[in-house]
Formats: structure tokens, C-alpha cells, sequence
């Protein structure tokens, strides 16, 4: 399938879906959406997830609708109604992980019920060969609440049987089930009652079956089912074996009799701390109730995938966005394959987060990210270089806080890798030693001083991950293994060279480059690839969930995809980023995995501008509200000064009780995920009662102090002003630069959320439609409402309709300016011709100068205001231009002038 016949979306529009915003839901604004002018749907996993998911990312079965969305019925209904409003539809597609644990996965329950030997077994990244030997064989649960032997003894483990489907089970805390090996039903049923004599008798000689025990076991579960259902007597005395294994609450020796059944089991249930040290399958981060799935086996991905290719096939899906690309074993292969299986071409994006200097490989033929770098890029482009050295300062000053960014992010993933993936890391330095004592050379490397390498050679990466692959490694994979290496020999100076050497020649996969190496090429090359699986989770985790939470020097740069040890970015840059971005690139400003909503951000870059200003309000807003050693530290209170600054609603007077009081809960409830992410005094395994109470009555105590409230209102009016500006600018360019823009949920209109679950609040629609309805030339003074984005993005998106070549084929060219202050391009294709220019840093005052123009046209229309400019010898004068609206869209009326030589 040619990358090349890939339909392109005109933008896109993010919706989330759950049990409350349905497939109906979706039908309902289906004209809303077409009126606002997007192509396409981009909705968020629709497939079968666990009960009461409210994101769908924990799918149970990739070949099925979720039916909390609605029936078939009604999603056919929904695909109609979008198909009859000229919108097509992309899903958020999960290859990486299942939900697993519960009672809702039938292939994770086949695999704990029958170990290594079920059919499903190779669907998960399962180690059965784990160090601790009590694992040998097993699969870790570790969903328990509290020590197994409390749960045990506390009655929280409990022995049922299913009698519709004849199937036995132990249930903990009344939520996980954990199936019982069908050879052991002999051992529970006993011999009580002739015909349950004789099943149990069946059961314990399932071996004589092999290789189809599963098929014969499901034949006597029926019979069982059949026997208690028809008999009262057999029914009676299954009841009572199971009352065997049950014991008295608190007496823990009264249930060895359950907890030597549960020991013969191909599960182990445990503590969920326990998952930390001793995982044995590969979960999505640290969420044990997301399994790994080993997607690189063609026949799961013939099998997840089916659904979706059938969908495809019929017209309803025209595109997917590839979740959690970098947790895939081969991303290169499975993307080549989507190509290849997909049964017409596809618009196909990846969710990958780039670093600093990282690129998209072309390789995958993926149209391109879902948007991260372009969102940072934005923000950047809106932050004023100039306040960077002031901010540092204003930071250090008010919390104490010298370490770089740098530095803390090291100490993050350090810490995520000695505590909450432990395991997985230790799964690695074992097999790291197997590979080592295979060969007399390397058959000293301990375990030990392995694990302890490749901790430091973790914490080194400047990357997500590298792409070695079944062919090698490529020269960038190269670069990013030898600047992870060489921060981890100077971290780890106690480790022998000769280790880190040797680890460098697996990971580089050196070691099997020639023959005769002594080395196994299918150890290592997995070893290399399971790696590359390790180090992604460990960047999340250890930077953007923890360290973004530390490192409160300026959050609007803390987002994900960011770089918050830099701030602001050059009109050079973003016009280099705008020239090598693919077309069909998603050009995304919020999203639902976002800290802050795009709106929020564009008012903090305000900051850079007046951090004088802040750092002066700051110190007066400290001393009003106090300080005390029982409450919050000073890095929690520059935070919540910051949230304050980004989110607060535009009018919001201290009189409007019920819209201040819930401004105070959302607030209070960032604050609260904030500082559990960032663990430093609380965190989400064990909160701290202690710290996080005493951070709530701050928080509150801040929303009813009068004098409080009025000085930072009268701060924030300035901010609100300017921030309006950066948002319309931020808008514009988002919307007329190369690439598909990206709508997320109600961000159309002002988006001020924080991190989730606030940025997933429900979207008031009825005032978006009414809104739209009544869009027309803007002002300056619409700016403060919301509607004026809204008018703003209707606008460029009917637009984008009217010229669609412009945007998917046409030229970008930058357009030089005398000052940094301003940014300007055009856009080119045939006779079309489009000219954006957009004025940065609306604190410095007014503006002036011109904007030059390479081709002369005698009129152009200011699409945003409605006005006609004439240009002048010099171009268009910016003042008069920008005097209204920080940012114009013109668009050429007539030919251009006839340029004629000079004699």
C-alpha cells in the first residue's frame, strides 16, 4: 500500500468518548462539526474496553465495539451521520497493551488458567523463567490491597464457582478473578456425590487429552454446569466444598487449605507494591492493570487488528492514530505492515515524542506525530527569550531550587527506576548476565554490576528510545547510544569500562556483527530490542510525570514533549520546523494527555514578558496568604501562583460565589495530582495526609482572602489582556502553517484547562452552536471571548476548504522582518496566494514597521477583519495592519502587478 495514496484530512477534530459522550452523542454533533468546517472524527479508542473505563485505553478485546458507547446499531447510526455530513472518522488505535486483571479479559484469564500452555500465552510479554523461583512458571498479580497473608486470613481471597458456565474460580476483594487450573476442580469437588465423584475424577485426568485439555476441561465445566443446574443435592454439596476452603476471619491458619490450592496455581496474587520488585510481564509504564501485548507476532496482529480492517474495508474509518508507538518491540515493521494489510490506503499518524534534535523515521511511512513538537513549538515561539535569565532568578529566589532541569530529571528517572519499575529493570540485567555467561569472556559480568550499569546508561538517554531492529543498528541509533554511554561512564565512574563495553556491544548489537562471536544473535538482538522497550517508560515516568512536577521554574514549558531547561524559541526556527514538517503531520495545541490547555499556555508565555512584574506580585501574594511549616513548600506555592495565572476564568469576580468555589475545585485537584506526581511529599502509592491537608486549606484559604483575591484580580487583568493576544496569534498560525490542524474538544473555543481529569470535562456544545451561528468580521475588543477563537478558526477553516491545494501542496516561504517581534510567511499553489503575518510579545506596546511583499498585489483581504488593504512602495504598514488584531490573513484579490524593466 503506497504511503504516497494516503488521503490528507483538512483538520481534525478530537473527541472523547465515554459512557456519558457516546456514539449518539457524537451523532448528534455531527452538523455542529461540519458547520465549524473540519474533514474528520479523531476519536479516542472505541474498542471494547474494561467496565467503567473513561478513556478506552484499556481495551479486553480489539474485535469488538465498546458496548458502554452504544450497539452496533448505534454505531452505525453515528458513521451515517458523519458520512452524510461529508466528515470521515480516525480512531486511537492501542496495538502496545490490553486491560488485564479484573474479570474482563478472556485471553488474560485463559493465560492464568492455564499457564504457558494456553493458546494466548504468546499474545503477552510474559517472563516465565523470573529469578525469584517462586515465580517459576507464574504470572505475578499484584492487585491485593494489603499483604497476601491479611488478605488472606481477612477473607479478601474467596474460592466460587460460576454455575452458568461451570467454571471455578478464587475471587480477590470481590473484583479480580483468578481461575483455577481446571486439573485441580478433582481437588475442590471431592467425592461427596456420585456424578461430582465422577467429574472430579474427569478433571484430574485432563493430561490424558494433551494437547486439547482446554477443549475437553470445557466440556466437563458444561457438564458441571448442567449437573448443579438439573441437581439441588449436587448443587448442595459443591456449596458445601467450597465452604471447605474457607476459613475464620482473622485466623489465618484456617486457610491454608485455599492458600495450598492458590500456591499450585499458574498465578501468584500479591500486594500491589510487590509489582515494583517482582513484575514478570511487561505492562504499559507502571500500570499493572495494562499488559504488554507482543503485537510483532503476525498472527495477533492479523487478530487485533481485523475489526479495524474491516472497518476500513467498508468505508467508515480512513485514518489511525498508532498509540504508544514507542512501546511497540519493532515500530518499523509494524507500521510497514499496517501499510501493507490495511485493505486501502490510510491516513496514518504515530503518537512519538521527539527529542530536542530527533526526527520522524522515514522508514515507518507514517504521515507523520500526532503533534507534541508543534504544540511546545507554539508555546515557544510565544515565550520571550529575554525573561529567561529574570525567571530563573524569580525561582531560585522564591523556592531555594538551584539544580538544573537537567539534573532533576536525572534524579526522576533514577528514583522511577530503583522504586516503581524495579522489575523490569532487573529483568533485564538477568538476562543481560545469561547473555554474559555464555561466553568465557564476558562470564564474570555479575548481575549486579549489570543491573547497576544499565541504570545509569538509562538515565543517560537523551531520547525516548532507539530503533535497533532485526538488521542493526543505523547511524542515529549509533549517535543516541554513545551520548547515553558516555553520561553513564561519568555518572557510573565506580563501574569497570569493561562493563559498560560490553553492554554497548549488545545494545549496539556489535557483539554479533561478524562470526564466531560466542554469542547468541537471537539473545541479543532481543536483548537490544527489550531494551529499547525499557527506556521509553523510564522517560515518561521518571520526566514528564515527575520531574515536570518538580521543576516549577515556568510550567507553561513543562508539557509533554517539552524541553523546560530552554525557553522561547526564534522566528528562524519555527519557520525551519514549518519547512521540513511532512504535510500530513496533526498540528496540535491541546490534546487529551496536555498539562495545560493551549489557551492556559499562551497566558503564562504573558510572564516572560513582565516576570518583573510577577516576581514583585509573587513575593506580595507569599506574604498575604502566610507561611507556616505545616503547610505547602514554596515550590507548590509558585505553582499554584502559576495555575492561577493560566486558568482563571476571564470575569470571575470574587462575588460570583458558585463559579469561584468551583475554580477552587479544580484547583485544589491539580494542586493535589501535582504534588503526588511529583513525590516528593506524598505520592499516589502511599499519600501523605500530613502534607496534602495543609495544601488543601491553602489553597482554600487563598479563595477567601479578600485582600488576596483583589491584588492578584488587578495583576491578572493585564495578563488576561495579553494572554488574548498570544492566543489569537497561536491560533492563526496554527491554522495556516504546513501540516493538519488538530482541534481538541471545546478548545475551539477558550481553553483554560489543567491536567486531567479537568482538560476532560464535558463540552458545553449548545453554546458552541450558537456561537458559530453567529460568527462575523472580529474586533479587538472580541478577543476576551471565547467566540472570537471560535469566529476565528471557522474562518480559516472554511479557508482551507475554499484553497485546499494551497494547504496540502502549496509553497511555505518565510518572510524576513526587521524585528523578532514579528513572524511572517506566505502560502503559494498556481494563482492562489497567501500572505500571514502575526506580531509576538504583546507587552512591549505597540508595533511598527512593514511587511514586505515579494509579489505586489494590488489589493489583498484581511480574511479575520473583514478589511481591504492597499499595499505601499514598502509593502503594508504594520501598524496600520495590527492596530486591531494581533495577526492578519491576507488573501490576494487580483493578479499582481505587471513589473516592468528599467531602460
Amino acid at each position: 500500500m503506497s504511503k504516497a495514496d494516503c488521503p490528507q484530512p483538512r483538520a481534525t477534530y478530537r473527541l472523547q468518548l465515554n459512557s456519558r459522550f457516546n456514539f449518539a452523542a457524537v451523532e448528534a454533533i455531527a452538523p455542529y462539526l461540519a458547520q465549524l468546517g473540519v474533514s474528520h472524527v479523531y476519536a479516542s479508542p472505541f474498542l471494547k474496553a474494561r467496565p467503567g473505563s473513561s478513556h478506552g485505553y484499556d481495551i479486553v478485546d480489539h474485535s469488538a465495539l465498546n458496548p458502554e458507547l452504544g450497539t452496533k446499531k448505534d454505531f452505525d447510526l453515528m458513521t451515517q451521520a458523519l458520512h452524510i455530513q461529508g466528515l470521515g472518522l480516525i480512531l486511537d488505535f492501542v496495538p502496545n497493551h490490553m486491560g488485564v486483571n479484573g474479570a474482563d479479559n478472556p485471553f488474560w484469564l485463559d493465560v492464568l488458567e492455564w499457564g504457558r500452555e494456553s493458546a494466548y500465552a504468546g499474545w503477552f510479554d510474559i517472563d516465565w523463567r523470573p529469578e525469584p523461583s517462586h515465580l517459576l512458571g507464574k504470572v505475578l498479580i499484584p492487585v491485593l490491597g494489603d499483604q497476601y497473608g491479611a488478605v488472606l486470613a481477612g477473607g479478601g481471597l474467596e474460592l466460587r464457582l460460576d454455575a452458568a458456565a461451570g467454571e471455578i474460580a478464587v475471587w480477590a476483594h470481590g473484583a479480580h478473578k483468578l481461575p483455577i487450573y481446571p486439573g485441580h476442580y478433582g481437588r475442590i469437588l471431592g467425592s461427596d456425590h456420585a456424578e461430582l465423584e465422577k467429574l472430579s475424577d474427569a478433571f484430574s485426568h485432563l493430561e490424558g487429552f494433551h494437547p486439547h485439555e482446554p477443549r475437553r476441561a470445557g466440556q466437563l465445566k458444561a457438564d458441571l454446569a448442567a449437573l448443579v443446574a438439573g441437581d439441588p443435592a449436587a448443587a448442595g454439596a459443591v456449596a458445601e466444598r467450597l465452604r471447605h476452603f474457607a476459613g475464620i476471619a482473622g485466623e489465618l491458619e484456617s486457610w491454608r487449605r485455599l492458600d495450598r490450592l492458590i500456591a499450585d496455581q499458574h498465578w501468584r496474587v500479591a500486594y500491589f507494591r510487590v509489582a515494583a520488585d517482582d513484575i514478570n510481564y511487561r505492562r504499559f509504564f507502571n500500570i499493572s492493570d495494562l499488559a504488554g501485548l507482543r503485537i510483532e507476532h503476525e498472527e495477533l496482529f492479523d487478530h487485533t487488528h481485523r475489526l479495524v480492517f474491516e472497518l476500513i474495508a467498508d468505508g467508515v474509518l480512513d485514518g489511525l492514530r498508532i498509540d504508544h508507538i514507542d512501546g511497540l518491540l519493532d515500530p518499523k515493521t509494524y507500521c510497514r505492515r499496517l501499510r501493507e494489510k490495511a485493505p486501502r490506503p490510510i491516513y496514518l499518524v504515530v503518537e512519538k515524542i521527539l527529542g530536542a534534535n530527533e526526527d520522524l523515521r522515514e522508514d515507518w511511512h507514517a504521515d507523520g506525530t500526532t503533534g507534541y513538537e508543534f504544540a511546545n513549538l507554539l508555546t515557544n515561539l510565544l515565550i520571550d527569550p529575554n525573561g529567561q535569565a529574570r525567571l530563573d532568578e524569580l525561582y531560585r529566589r522564591f523556592t531555594g531550587e538551584r539544580r538544573s532541569f537537567r539534573a532533576i530529571s536525572r534524579e526522576c528517572k533514577l528514583a522511577i527506576m530503583e522504586d516503581e519499575m524495579a522489575g523490569e529493570l532487573g529483568g533485564l540485567a538477568r538476562e543481560a548476565a545469561r547473555i554474559a555467561r555464555s561466553n568465557p569472556r564476558t562470564a564474570d559480568f555479575t548481575r549486579n554490576v549489570l543491573q547497576r550499569a544499565l541504570r545509569e546508561i538509562v538515565a543517560g538517554f537523551r531520547v525516548y528510545r532507539t530503533y535497533v531492529d532485526m538488521d542493526g543498528a543505523g547511524a542515529a541509533d549509533i549517535q543516541e547510544l554513545e551520548s547515553a554511554f558516555t553520561q553513564a561512564r561519568r555518572f557510573g565512574a565506580g563501574i569497570d569500562r569493561s562493563v559498560f563495553d560490553f553492554l554497548f556491544s549488545l545494545l549496539s548489537t556489535q557483539a554479533v556483527a561478524r562470526p564466531g562471536s560466542g554469542f547468541s544473535r537471537q539473545d541479543v538482538m532481543r536483548f537490544a530490542m527489550r531494551f529499547q522497550q525499557y527506556t521509553g517508560p523510564i522517560m515518561a515516568k521518571g520526566v514528564e510525570d515527575t520531574a515536570f512536577y518538580r521543576y516549577n521554574r515556568f510550567i507553561a514549558a513543562n508539557e509533554v514533549g517539552g524541553h523546560p531547561d530552554h525557553l522561547g524559541t526564534s522566528v528562524n526556527a519555527f519557520h525551519a520546523a514549518n519547512l521540513a514538517r511532512r504535510p500530513g503531520a496533526m498540528l496540535a495545541t491541546s490534546t487529551h494527555d496536555t498539562k495545560r490547555g493551549e489557551d492556559c499556555r499562551a497566558r503564562l508565555a504573558v510572564l516572560s514578558e513582565i516576570a518583573p512584574d510577577f516576581t514583585e506580585a509573587s513575593a506580595r501574594w507569599r506574604a498575604m496568604l502566610g507561611e507556616s511549616e505545616a503547610g505547602p513548600d514554596a515550590n507548590d506555592i509558585f505553582l499554584f501562583f502559576q495555575l492561577l495565572v493560566g486558568a482563571w476564568p476571564t470575569g470571575l469576580v470574587p462575588d460570583d460565589i458558585g463559579q469561584l468555589e468551583r475554580f477552587r475545585e479544580r484547583i485544589q485537584a491539580a494542586m493535589l495530582k501535582s504534588v503526588r506526581e511529583a513525590k516528593v511529599h506524598t505520592n499516589w502509592a502511599a499519600p501523605d495526609e500530613a502534607y496534602e491537608k495543609p495544601l488543601h486549606d491553602y489553597v482554600a484559604a487563598a479563595f477567601t482572602n479578600r485582600d488576596f483575591l483583589a491584588d492578584f484580580i488587578a495583576f491578572e487583568k493585564h495578563v488576561i489582556e495579553l494572554g488574548a493576544a498570544n492566543s489569537f496569534m497561536q491560533t492563526v498560525l496554527k491554522f495556516t502553517v504546513p501540516g493538519v490542524p488538530d482541534i481538541y474538544q471545546g478548545a475551539e473555543a477558550y481553553d483554560f484547562s489543567l491536567v486531567d481529569p479537568d482538560n476532560r470535562r464535558p463540552v458545553d456544545w449548545d453554546w458552541l452552536t450558537r456561537r458559530l451561528e453567529d460568527i462575523g468580521p472580529i474586533a479587538r475588543g472580541d478577543l476576551l471571548d471565547g467566540s472570537a477563537k471560535l469566529a476565528t478558526i471557522a474562518s480559516l477553516l472554511g479557508l482551507r476548504r475554499r484553497h485546499e491545494a494551497l494547504f496540502t501542496e502549496g509553497d511555505y516561504r518565510p518572510i524576513a522582518m526587521a524585528s523578532d517581534r514579528f513572524i511572517a510567511f506566505s502560502r503559494q499553489h498556481g494563482d492562489s496566494a497567501l500572505v500571514v503575518v502575526a506580531a509576538r510579545f504583546p507587552g512591549r506596546g505597540p508595533v511598527d514597521g512593514f511587511l514586505p511583499l515579494a509579489d505586489h498585489y494590488p489589493v489583498y483581504g484581511d480574511l479575520l477583519s473583514g478589511r481591504q488593504i492597499t499595499p505601499g512602495k514598502e509593502g503594508i504598514d504594520l501598524a496600520m495592519l495590527l492596530a486591531e488584531l494581533p495577526a492578519a490573513v491576507l488573501m490576494a484579490q487580483t493578479p499582481p502587478a505587471v513589473r516592468h524593466s528599467q531602460p
